[in-house]
């Protein structure tokens, strides 16, 4: 079922949050957790992007690149 295919797969974001969070500890620009955290996706043959654009539309206009999705799994 999809439904647990994503519960899955939630769980082993969780997981790998909570492991950049144990080895680095707080304090750190969010950067470093930023690459930490693609490192522990990459180790968990995780397909991911990072620093995905989002596009914007206002009044039927494109906005382009309004935002910036830090990761896409």
């Amino acid at each position: 079922m999809e439904k647990d295919r994503f519960n899955a797969l939630g769980g082993i974001i969780l997981d790998a949050s909570i492991s950049v969070h144990k080895e680095l500890g707080p304090g750190l620009l969010e950067s470093a957790y930023q690459l930490a955290l693609a490192k522990e996706l990459e180790i968990r043959d995780i397909y991911f992007r990072m620093y995905v654009p989002i596009d914007l539309i206002y009044k039927g206009v494109s906005l382009h690149k309004a935002y910036m999705m830090d990761f896409l799994v």
